[in-house]
């Protein structure tokens, strides 16, 4: 189709930024000397806990099921487990990739998969009695699809028993795979979902040298194009740390270009550093700061903004505000 053909998936090198020292990867090694600094009040959280959270998490104990709730370190667990929700983390706990923000443990060849996840939490999400779902993975460069076949199985499994909730899909790059894009599109899913990140400056820094500004914002551009070309609507969302050392004009750049690209919902958050062995966090940007972006963002025409300190890409006022697009143009088709 013409419109994959137009897709730039693969980043140019004539488009690099100059790399400066600290834009450049930071080893383990020399991120440990860093000591981190003191978090403001803001930022204080509570340890997990309560009833709701304790009942989720044996559920998924009892499944043999991941979520980045816990593996990527979500300071929002309590609060989401809470009101029923979580981000069920597909394909295993393991990543092929090993981005220097993320908490998540990597190996070259992961486990396999499990041919009956996609059943497990089908079922454990209609346990759940949950009107609005977020699905999201680990890299799986390993195999041939990504995991996007995989992937698709657990969302169709999801829409079977369940056909009106509302499916988020948070995945990975694919590595720019046009067929693996159209796989989970094909899926019947509600929202496609793929993070930059970061600016364009500072990927080579924070994110695995298989990830691309570039790439990503085409495969953001591919969902939504491939889904308006076989009549289905489709929302695309990403989502944007900050405190990794980028600058407010940088990230106003960042989002016209996922605007450019008809990105439809963004999240702005604080980047927390998972342990000393990750990069340090280079400012914590003020809630009166994230306010100012927040506005900044929703002027360049982005149907969605949620932005601030405790924001993650899954973020539950994002979904309340989703679901309740969704659900009115599901009334004016009926």
């Amino acid at each position: 189709m013409a419109i994959f053909r137009e897709l730039p998936v693969i980043e140019s090198p004539a488009r690099l930024p100059a790399r400066p020292e600290s834009a450049r990867p930071l080893s383990p090694s020399k991120a440990a000397k860093i000591l981190a600094t003191r978090k403001p009040e803001w930022l204080k959280i509570r340890p997990p806990g309560g009833d709701a959270y304790t009942q989720i998490k044996g559920l998924l104990r009892e499944k043999k099921l991941h979520t980045v709730c816990e593996e990527a370190h979500c300071p929002n667990v309590s609060e989401c487990w809470a009101s029923g929700t979580a981000t069920f983390m597909l394909g295993g706990d393991t990543c092929t990739r090993a981005c220097r923000f993320c908490a998540v443990k990597t190996a070259r060849i992961p486990p396999p998969l499990d041919p009956e996840e996609p059943f497990h939490v089908a079922e454990s999400i209609a346990a759940l009695g949950l009107h609005y779902v977020v699905l999201t993975s680990v890299d799986r460069d390993d195999l041939k699809d990504g995991g996007a076949g995989h992937f698709a199985a657990t969302i169709r499994e999801i829409k079977r028993l369940n056909s009106k909730l509302i499916v988020e899909a948070l995945v990975p790059d694919f590595r720019g795979d046009l067929e693996a894009i159209q796989t989970i599109v094909d899926s019947g899913l509600d929202v496609y979902a793929h993070n930059i990140e970061t600016i364009e400056s500072l990927q080579y820094r924070v994110r695995d040298p298989r990830a691309g500004y570039h790439q990503s914002l085409g495969t953001l551009r591919a969902a939504k194009n491939y889904a308006q070309s076989i009549g289905r609507p489709l929302f695309t969302k990403s989502a944007i740390m900050l405190g990794l050392g980028e600058s407010e004009v940088e990230l106003e750049t960042a989002f016209e270009d996922l605007r450019s690209y008809d990105v439809d919902v963004l999240t702005l958050g604080q980047y927390l550093r998972p342990s000393l062995q990750h990069l340090p966090v280079e400012k914590y940007w003020s809630p009166e700061e994230f306010e100012v972006l927040g506005k900044k963002a929703e002027s360049m025409g982005f149907l969605y903004v949620a932005s601030g300190p405790m924001v993650r890409s899954s973020y539950k006022a994002g979904e309340f505000f989703i679901q309740g697009v969704i659900e009115k143009r599901s009334a004016k088709i009926e």
